[in-house]
């Protein structure tokens, strides 16, 4: 019987190393297969082992390890490589309670500028429309990118630049319980509803709706999550 393959972690792209430092591409190869699920929960790596994989020095994998750590992906085995860590309940909430309070910022101010946020504003609602198409064709994976669209492109927008970056960490660990439990939630139809909602406010240039229905959002979707995940109700 033919064995299972394991684990890899997503290729280094052939030009990203003439433009950023290696650790930078290892970091974004590792993070990506982590929020992805290419590397999943409880997975064991040897640091070597990744590095012959994407073509490059134990070393600038290691740098990379170390930054994933930081944030909460993954933890350093001394001697032994690293894993990944599982989703924790506890901390999605918190994180999630940050999020709600910094896309809500972003969207208040994102709707307050005007005709610069225009073409954010046509992201988002290409965004909502692929999330609708994608839940039509029982493809929850491709929901799950186009929702990761819609809240990357609000944070982005907001004209804060110190704001999106805080946001950040908060966001990639939304996007990866996201994608790990797309296939296990009941139909999210309602997210897309709720996008819409969120738009209309944007669109109409009102501030605290923007902000009061991207937290209406957040809060019963990461209920939804919470749910599948095993996490204590409010």
């Amino acid at each position: 019987m033919e064995q299972p393959e394991s684990p890899r972690v997503r290729p280094v792209p052939p030009a990203a190393p003439a433009r950023e430092s290696l650790a930078q591409a290892a970091y974004a190869a590792l993070k990506a297969s982590i929020l992805e699920g290419l590397l999943p929960p409880g997975h064991e790596a040897v640091e070597q082992a990744i590095a012959d994989q994407l073509g490059m020095s134990r070393t600038p994998v290691h740098e990379a390890a170390l930054r994933l750590q930081h944030e909460g992906f993954l933890q350093v085995l001394p001697r032994r490589g690293l894993r990944v860590l599982p989703i924790d309940p506890v901390d999605l909430r918190e994180t999630y309670d940050i999020l709600i309070a910094l896309e809500g910022a972003a969207a208040a101010l994102l709707a307050g500028r005007g005709a610069a946020g225009a073409e954010a504003l046509a992201t988002m609602q290409e965004a909502t429309e692929a999330m609708a198409r994608a839940l039509a064709a029982g493809d929850r994976k491709a929901w799950a990118a186009a929702d990761d669209r819609f809240h990357r492109t609000l944070l982005r927008a907001s004209g804060n630049a110190r704001l999106a970056r805080l946001a950040q960490t908060a966001a990639d660990q939304a996007q990866r319980a996201r994608s790990a439990t797309a296939a296990r939630r009941e139909d999210p139809a309602a997210s897309v509803a709720e996008h819409a909602a969120i738009l209309a406010a944007l669109k109409a240039g009102a501030p605290e709706p923007a902000r009061a229905a991207v937290a209406a959002h957040r809060s019963r979707a990461s209920e939804d999550i919470l749910r599948v995940l095993g996490g204590v109700p409010r």
